[in-house]
């Protein structure tokens, strides 16, 4: 099966490696020429430099020949267009898109996406399931209380590398909720040590998120 993967984040990266630990032929297209250089010394020629949005790019990674692409850039915009293209112009019988914000989600369907990944749909029913039943926190109050799900990737330069959740400064009313490392989700406890790589998940008021991520990427960063 060869699949086609847009988008060299951290969803990108682990996708493309089990693919190919698996024995698919894999397509991994990232723009960033750093990533794409530091993704090329782990999966070789898999990785390679380009806008998947483009149709130049497009062409010149075989798209017509794909039986699946899956967009997973940051960008619900770019997902969407590359989700399109690939299934309107080169007749790619399957197409996954992530879906960054979950209000989106009913466009792509409409559009004719195959499939959506809505992280923070999946995080809140973790959220509902997961804890106790007397601890069960209703999607409703959390949207009542203005209450959003954040997930924030720690590069290199995270000024809170090697630092532990209990030395955490956070805006009040914010809950690390979890810590992604690897393929595997963390449950904080206050002596958890964050690494580069790591994705933390955090519930923060809506207007203390920009807050909330300076203390992970740093002033004027966020």
């Amino acid at each position: 099966m060869y699949v086609i993967i847009a988008g060299g984040g951290k969803v990108g990266y682990y996708l493309s490696k089990t693919l190919v630990a698996e024995g698919h032929e894999v397509l991994l297209i990232e723009q960033d020429k750093r990533e794409v250089d530091r993704l090329a010394e782990e999966l070789g020629q898999v990785v390679v430099r380009g806008d998947a949005s483009e149709m130049r790019t497009m062409k010149e990674a075989g798209m017509a020949r794909a039986d699946v692409v899956v967009a997973v850039t940051g960008d619900d915009g770019d997902n969407l267009v590359i989700s399109q293209l690939a299934k309107r112009k080169f007749g790619v019988p399957r197409t996954i898109a992530r879906v960054n914000n979950p209000m989106n989600e009913e466009l792509f369907h409409r559009l004719g996406i195959d499939q959506t990944v809505v992280s923070t749909k999946i995080i809140f029913n973790l959220i509902e399931q997961q804890i106790e039943t007397d601890q069960v926190i209703p999607l409703a109050a959390l949207r009542r209380g203005n209450i959003e799900v954040v997930e924030i990737d720690l590069s290199d330069d995270s000024p809170v590398l090697n630092d532990t959740v209990g030395m955490l400064e956070l805006p009040p009313d914010t809950l690390i909720i979890s810590v992604v490392r690897g393929e595997h989700a963390l449950i904080p406890q206050a002596d958890t040590r964050f690494e580069s790589g790591d994705s933390v998940i955090a519930l923060v008021k809506a207007d203390r998120e920009a807050e909330l991520r300076a203390v992970f990427s740093g002033p004027g960063m966020a």
